[in-house]
């Protein structure tokens, strides 16, 4: 096990950041999907007020990322396909010292050509007269629909452009959504993409090892969501990729439990979901363990139930199986695990049928892991709601079985109750098989307990 004093930045084992030249290779991708003749439209985010006059940390929008690289609010990506040409245009804030000297430097539009390979760049305030220009005589608009903003704004510049027919214009008569598009682009992750979340998912690992070490009884939920922060920021994962979930006892039976402000109790497990954004990509990690180090055996042997399934499962994954195929697999093992624990009984196949472990494994198998936590992407879900789409290489993904066993469920022997287990990795699909990104965050009961019973030599 690797003891945190050990690692520096410098011994992480990928990249802090996509090269300029992928953000380039996304919006080439891009353009291999766009008809001729057409242009399309991509909005960065705003900053958002958090109160009065300051605002919560900026995050873009995640499909203009995937398409830029560029970091500033208020920007506008134009990407126009004709015959004879595809340009990349950048609209954004322009330099401003006054502004500067408050609030940050900015790009400024030289620098965008120059640093981010835009064909050109102009100031925000150009929009209303460029983009008419540009969208007269072409055929086809491409925009994400689930964009209001970004609807209204289309529909504005098309009417602007409809009011000069007698002039000659000419106004794009097909509409297109952008999303499923981009969606299945950022669903295949390239080599650069996967070594940023392995990085993200090291740093985030090295976090879960110091909660471990710092957890103890007595201590509150939210001073060991402190030391996941510390440790995130410490290595370059500046943010969180989400609010961390740090569930001590029968909290970890609320799914997204976030009031972290409780107080950690002998006897019990304590569940953390959480993981660091790198350069946007996002980890999404979970492991649970005994706040005073040591298993008791009811938690012991639900967890190894839990455990054993995820393993099962993650040995299974490669190009050509999907969610629906793992899910059965997961259902089999929690179901078998809950029989022989006498928390289910019956015959193995009837249970399954009546999907009776759903009682106790109430959320999904997984998730896309990417740019977003949930990232985008189709699952192709049947009428039964099964997730069938085949995985192939380069899709990353989430495996988090789970059992939980409400404090208040009655029905349950008095020794299950108030126990809460999820264990998730980070997963690629490889031509081979799979490579597990979550390499160094103790996840068997012998690791946990050997890091967490050595703090004094591990600190």
């Amino acid at each position: 096990m690797t003891k945190l004093h050990e690692v520096s930045s410098t011994q992480l084992p990928g990249i802090d950041k996509l090269p300029i030249s992928d953000f380039k290779n996304h919006r080439d991708n891009f353009f291999n999907k766009m008809a001729p003749n057409s242009v399309a439209f991509f909005s960065a985010s705003h900053e958002a007020t958090r109160s009065n006059d300051t605002e919560y940390a900026f995050c873009q929008n995640k499909h203009f990322y995937y398409l830029t690289g560029f970091n500033e609010p208020d920007a506008l990506l134009l990407l126009l396909k004709t015959d004879d040409v595809q340009r990349s245009i950048l609209f954004s804030l322009p330099k401003d010292k006054a502004h500067e000297v408050w609030h940050g430097r900015r790009v400024g539009q030289e620098k965008a050509c120059q640093f981010y390979n835009f064909d050109q760049s102009f100031e925000l305030d150009e929009l209303s007269n460029l983009v008419p220009q540009y969208l007269n005589d072409l055929s086809q608009v491409y925009f994400c629909f689930d964009s209001n903003e970004m609807s209204q704004q289309v529909f504005t510049w098309l009417s602007q452009v409809r009011s000069t027919i007698r002039q000659g214009s000419k106004v794009p008569e097909v509409l297109i959504d952008a999303s499923p598009i981009i969606n299945e682009l950022r669903l295949i992750k390239s080599a650069n993409e996967i070594a940023v979340m392995r990085q993200v998912n090291y740093i985030s690992g090295l976090a879960h090892q110091r909660a471990m070490l710092q957890s103890d009884v007595g201590k509150y939920e939210y001073q060991i969501e402190t030391e996941l922060l510390h440790e995130f920021s410490r290595l370059g994962a500046r943010h969180p990729a989400y609010a961390s979930i740090v569930a001590g006892g029968d909290n970890a039976n609320i799914l997204h439990y976030t009031d972290n402000d409780e107080t950690l109790q002998d006897n019990e497990l304590l569940l953390i979901d959480a993981g660091g954004e790198l350069s946007g990509y996002a980890a999404d990690i979970t492991r649970t363990f005994p706040i005073n180090g040591k298993f008791t055996e009811p938690q012991k042997l639900l967890y190894q139930v839990v455990l054993n399934a995820q393993l099962t499962v993650i040995k299974a994954i490669k190009p050509g199986t999907s969610f629906a195929k793992l899910n059965a697999i997961a259902n089999e093992c929690l179901t078998q695990g809950l029989i022989d624990l006498d928390i289910l009984s019956g015959d193995l196949k009837e249970l399954l049928d009546e999907k009776a472990c759903k009682k106790y494994f109430i959320h999904g198998l997984g998730h896309w892991l990417g740019l977003d936590v949930h990232d985008v992407g189709d699952y192709h879900i049947n009428d039964n709601k099964e997730q069938c789409r085949e995985f192939v290489a380069g899709m990353v993904l989430t495996i988090e079985p789970g059992l939980y066993m409400p404090k208040d469920d009655y029905a349950l022997e008095e020794k299950w109750r108030g126990i809460g287990i999820r264990i998730e990795d980070n997963i690629v699909v490889t031509e081979q098989g799979y490579d597990n990104l979550t390499v160094n965050s103790p996840r068997t009961i012998n690791d946990i307990e050997a890091l967490m019973q050595n703090k004094a030599t591990n600190l």
